[in-house]
Parts: structure tokens; sequence; C-alpha cells
């Protein structure tokens, strides 16, 4: 489905969007570009889950909403208390945790975020979007990325991710927000752990592709960390194109539907 004049993105649409990505990645994570090709939900693979099974980019994405649903506002406390209940707990996961960041592991277990050089990891640009259908400031924004991720590289992504999307969520296409990206090959677009290559990637998918399940299959299809980079592109795709532009058999597919709605603001 290409964007609509009268499609009104919610946050429905972007984490449904976002969950539907991370869930076709799963599956491929950690395989190489090229060793395999993704043409739809399918289980077992690199973690042995069930198809539709979504990974700690929408659990801690879900935990975010689910404090600002509880809490009215961003609470930087409230919001960690969530993570750690995800972590200790296996809250907001389809059947407990199966896969997670070491600086992630390491800001949860110390409660302090990580702020060197090398702890520029994708875990907190992976739960940022929902902050775009929120008022939230660039600070709070960066505050948020700072529970884990608190080095000025990963911050400022998370910032321009918000913006990205709040672009997008004003009726701006993927191309007007991507565009630099539009006709790059392949080859120089790079899918792992590093907050500015899965920031890239995203922005990539969404630029070079024109409906919701081009976006996020050539998300997966760049290997390596297929499900984070399908989730951010997946949840912005969700913005631009609806969840009426989510494929039904996929939707049919995702497990733990419940659990999303229940925390959604």
């Amino acid at each position: 489905m290409p964007v609509s004049q009268q499609h009104s993105p919610t946050l429905r649409d972007c984490v449904y969007g976002q969950a539907v990505g991370d869930a076709l990645g799963v599956p491929y994570e950690f395989r190489a570009c090229g060793a395999f090709e993704c043409t739809g939900m399918v289980g077992h693979g690199s973690h042995d889950q069930p198809a539709g099974t979504w990974s700690d980019d929408t659990s801690m994405a879900l935990a975010t909403c689910d404090s600002i649903r509880a809490t009215g506002r961003v609470d930087v406390r409230d919001m960690r208390e969530r993570f750690v209940r995800w972590y200790r707990e296996g809250a907001y996961t389809v059947s407990g945790l199966f896969d997670i960041g070491g600086t992630t592991a390491d800001a949860l277990s110390s409660g302090r975020g990580r702020a060197g050089e090398r702890d520029n990891g994708n875990g907190s640009l992976m739960r940022i979007l929902p902050l775009a259908f929120t008022g939230a400031t660039d600070d709070e924004v960066r505050a948020v990325s700072a529970i884990t991720h608190a080095h000025a590289i990963s911050c400022e992504a998370c910032v321009r991710m918000v913006h990205v999307a709040r672009r997008l969520i004003a009726g701006e296409g993927p191309r007007d927000v991507a565009g630099s990206l539009v006709g790059v090959p392949a080859s120089q677009i790079r899918s792992g752990g590093f907050v500015l290559d899965t920031e890239r990637a995203a922005l990539w998918c969404l630029a070079n592709t024109s409906i919701y399940a081009e976006c996020v299959l050539a998300a997966v299809n760049l290997g390596g960390d297929t499900d984070t980079t399908a989730a951010v592109a997946g949840g912005l795709a969700g913005i631009a194109y609806g969840m009426e532009g989510i494929p039904g058999e996929w939707l049919d597919a995702l497990l733990g539907k419940a659990t999303i709605d229940a925390c959604l603001f």
C-alpha cells in the first residue's frame, strides 16, 4: 500500500510495524547477507523460537510504552524499573527473555547507563520510536537513551530517529525523510550492532522501498543484526503505511498481541 494522504499514523501502527519486523528477523540474526533469503514469517533458526516471536527490541519498546501509559509522562526512573522487570522476570515478552545486548545487561545490572565510546550498540535506538508520539523534548529523548546507552553518539542517534518519526507522523513521505539514501547500493549498507549502522540501514530500507513488506524484508535480508534493523525499519514503515499495509498473514502469525495492546498509550 502506498503512502496515503488519509492515513493518520498512530502508536499502534508503529509498534505493530516494529513487532512484525522484529519477528521476521529473529530467525536470521547473526547470519551473513546472501546466506539466506527471508520471504515471510518463519520460526526457529538463530534463537529456536516459534514463528511470530519478537525479541528484546519490541520488549523494551513495550516497556517504554507501558511506562508512558502508566505515568502519563516520560519518567526515566519508572522506565528503568520496567526494563529491569523485563531483564529479571521476563516481563513484556512472548515467553521469556532470550536475547539481550551486553551494554543493556551491564547498565540494568549496575543501574547506570554505559557511556564509553565502545558502548554505542543499538540497544536504545531499537526502543526509542514510541517517544515520537509524545511531547518528549530532545533532552528527554537523550535521558531515555541514557538509561542504558549514555554516550552522545547513541543519544543523538535517538534524537534524530524521533525527529524522523515525527516527520512521518506529520505526513512527510519515506523519501522526504531519507532521500539521501535513495539508490545507494546495498553493498554500502551495514546491518550490525553499531547504532549508526542500524540508523542508516533502517533509513535505507525506508528510502528504497515503497510498501511495508518490501521495507522489512529488505532489512532482514541485509543480514547481521536482522531483528533490530527490521524492528527499527518496521516501526518507521508502520508509521508510513499503517497497520493496513502490513500483510495480514504476518499479523495473524504474530505472537503476544494481547501484551502489545495492553502497553499502548
